[in-house]
This record gives structure tokens, C-alpha cells and sequence, in this order.
């Protein structure tokens, strides 16, 4: 399958090949916009197959140095490592190295600010004294096609700055498009790359997490066996839990991002857990969701 491009309203650009569906936004001179997006077509078209060429390393734990080729694969390793430790592989940030790889071509002379949405995965160009708003819609189980017509109801909002050191933005959890190990309906992350915030809030995600008999998993490769998690138990459904059990759940996370942005590699999260939400700020956000505090 070839990749696609289409124009959309508002200067945007639509990139799907196979399982890449990019939205890209940019606002400044017309023809500088538009030559970035053409140049970010180009590398768009050779991304998937440089992927799918080193596909079994990247579904590899990391151990010892970075065995791949690829730029974008590099990128993966990089953003993945400080998060050894523990069982993730390089997959774990592919959506955001990917849309860090495209950002790039929007860094030119007349584009103000420009930002990359690889399915909710995003990154941003703002130049000096440019801001960009962003909204947060936490549980996908609250999504139908009502929404999709009529706009979304938003859970929050927050306005990221040229000065600050955020260019990018990630959303993991249980009910998104890849496993979890944990129970949160979303862990969204600001970081200062997207590849970062994508690999951070997939540990985030993970260690929001508790031990209860109503919280049904299966291993990773019955779900599907190609599966970079192999026989690892991953979260298939969460029914409505007792109210502390999801405090404890929440905590565990908001402990493990604190920890990341002691590190440097977490600037905010948002966590969010069956209506309830914990923050660990840098950042004022607009919330409408009922939040817990450490």
C-alpha cells in the first residue's frame, strides 16, 4: 500500500501509510509553509519501509548499545534508555520519533509555529514568543460520533510557550491504540521532544496500576502475536473499581512521574483514572475532571 497525502481546511496536511496517520498544522508564510510540507511529504513516503526494515530489533528490550541504523530507529533507542531498567522496547516511542522526525522540516525561516499529530502523539515548532493551545480528552470510552460532528467536550486545556522547554506531547493508556500494563484511562504527558513524552507515558501509564481480581488481562501475544510485550500480561478491561483502589492506582503513577521529572524527562502529566485526576505540574492546566492530590 502506497503512502496517501490530502489537503485539509486550515492549511493542514493529512500523511497515512499503513498504521502512520499524521495530521500536520502549520501557521506563517504561505509559500514557507508549503514547502515544508512538501519536504516533510518526501521523508514521509521512505519512513515506514526504514521501520519495517529493522521491525525485529525494535521489538527488542533494550540491552547494551543501541544496535539500529535508522535515524528515526536511533531516535526510538535514545528516548527509550533512560527507562532500562525496567522491561520497554524501543516501540515504546515510535509514534513520537516519528513525529519528531517530521517537526524538523518546519524549522525554517516565515513558519511561526507548527506542530505534528502522529494519533495523538505530538510534535511541536514554536518560534520565539509564539504559544499554542492544547486540549485534553482523557477517557476514549466517552468518545462517539455525536462528538466527532459537533466538537469535543474537552476534560482540559494548557498553553505550552515558545519559552518553555516542551516540543512535545504524548497519550498513553489502556484504551488507547497500544497495550498497557496499567489501569489509566490516559497518561498525558509534555516533554521536551516527542519521543520522550511518547516513551514516558508509556512507563507512566504502566505504573498506574493495582492489584485487583475485577481487572481482567491476558498476555500480550494472544492478543496479538506479533506483539513487541510477548507473553506479558496487558490490560484488556477495567470495570468500575472501589474509590480507593483508584486513588492507590493514581498515586503509584503520579510517585513514578514525579521521579521522571526529577530526572529531566517529564515537564507535566496528567493523569487520569475513571474520572478522577492527578497532576504533576510545571504548568497551570484548565481541568474539569475532580483531582486528587499526593
Amino acid at each position: 500500500m502506497a503512502a496517501t497525502r490530502h489537503s485539509l481546511p486550515h492549511e493542514r496536511q493529512h500523511f497515512q501509510h499503513g498504521p502512520i496517520d499524521v495530521i500536520i498544522g502549520a501557521d506563517g508564510d504561505a509559500a514557507a509553509v508549503q514547502a515544508a510540507h512538501d519536504a516533510a511529504w518526501q521523508r514521509f513516503e521512505t519512513i515506514l519501509g526504514e521501520l519495517v526494515a529493522e521491525l525485529p530489533l525494535l521489538r527488542r528490550p533494550l540491552r547494551g548499545p543501541c544496535p539500529l541504523r535508522g535515524g528515526i530507529a536511533q531516535r526510538m533507542w535514545l528516548a527509550c534508555r533512560p527507562h532500562h531498567a525496567e522491561f520497554i522496547t524501543p516501540m515504546a516511542a515510535v509514534a513520537g520519533a516519528v513525529a519528531q522526525e517530521l517537526i524538523g522540516f518546519y524549522h525554517q525561516p516565515g513558519i511561526r509555529r507548527a506542530w505534528v499529530n502522529n494519533g495523538g502523539d505530538i510534535a511541536l515548532h514554536l518560534a520565539p514568543g509564539e504559544s499554542l493551545r492544547v486540549g485534553l480528552f482523557a477517557d476514549l470510552a466517552r468518545l462517539d460520533a455525536r462528538q466527532l460532528q459537533h466538537g469535543l467536550a474537552l476534560d482540559g486545556r494548557f498553553t505550552i510557550g515558545a519559552a518553555m522547554p516542551v516540543r512535545g506531547i504524548a497519550t498513553s493508556g489502556w484504551r488507547g491504540r497500544s497495550f498497557s500494563l496499567g489501569i489509566a484511562d490516559s497518561v498525558t504527558v509534555l516533554a521536551r521532544s516527542a519521543a520522550d513524552a511518547d516513551a514516558a507515558a508509556t512507563m507512566i501509564a504502566n505504573a498506574v496500576n493495582v492489584d485487583d481480581p475485577l481487572i481482567q488481562r491476558a498476555p500480550a501475544n494472544s492478543l496479538k502475536d506479533d506483539s513487541d510485550l510477548g507473553d506479558i500480561p496487558v490490560t484488556v478491561d477495567v470495570p468500575p473499581l472501589p474509590h480507593a483502589r483508584v486513588l492507590e492506582a493514581l498515586r503509584a503513577g503520579a510517585h513514578r512521574a514525579r521521579c521522571l521529572q526529577s530526572r529531566g524527562l517529564v515537564w507535566s502529566a496528567a493523569l487520569v483514572c475513571q474520572g478522577r485526576l492527578s497532576r504533576v505540574d510545571a504548568i497551570e492546566t484548565e481541568a474539569a475532571l475532580a483531582e486528587i492530590h499526593p
